[in-house]
């Protein structure tokens, strides 16, 4: 009796751990996080409002900081809808590339944050470099960007 007694707890512990679903590693988020940030990029440079969309939250924040003509630090914050109505207003005959260079992607629970290096390039000439720093929020297994924020700037880009 005691011997089926400890099996019927062994099988139902079990069946608890695996109906709560195995934990992803923390790699597995970071390439789940990583693949978000280039769906992102990718509804980006196709101008396509509904790829972009799908990888944000609804309340997302956009900023960007920089130092202006002046040579005074700017910081500026920018609706979503008119992030969204800036790409696709972009014509044709410009083409555009933000090239990601690296990531740094860290999480915590519910929480991530990843750095991402960037090159933009505009008909294939280099515009500007900078850090673009994503927070995301996973929302039930589903991971969205909930604030992204941009340095700007031509020093200290291209080695």
């Amino acid at each position: 009796m005691k011997n089926t007694l400890s099996a019927l707890i062994l099988f139902l512990l079990a069946v608890t751990m695996n109906a709560q679903g195995p934990n992803p590693s923390e790699e597995e988020t970071k390439q789940k996080i990583k693949g978000v940030i280039e769906t992102f990029f990718e509804g980006f440079h196709k101008q396509d409002s509904t790829i972009i969309k799908s990888t944000v939250a609804d309340d997302v924040v956009l900023q960007t900081t920089g130092k202006g003509p002046n040579g005074k630090t700017m910081f500026k914050n920018e609706e979503f809808s008119g992030f969204l109505k800036s790409i696709l207003s972009i014509p044709d005959s410009v083409k555009f590339e933000e090239k990601l260079t690296s990531f740094s992607i860290q999480v915590d629970r519910t929480m991530a944050n990843a750095w991402v290096g960037y090159e933009f390039w505009v008909n294939g000439q280099f515009s500007h470099c900078g850090i673009d720093s994503f927070q995301l929020i996973d929302f039930d297994g589903e991971w969205k960007i909930v604030y992204l924020i941009d340095t700007r700037g031509k020093e200290g880009c291209m080695d």
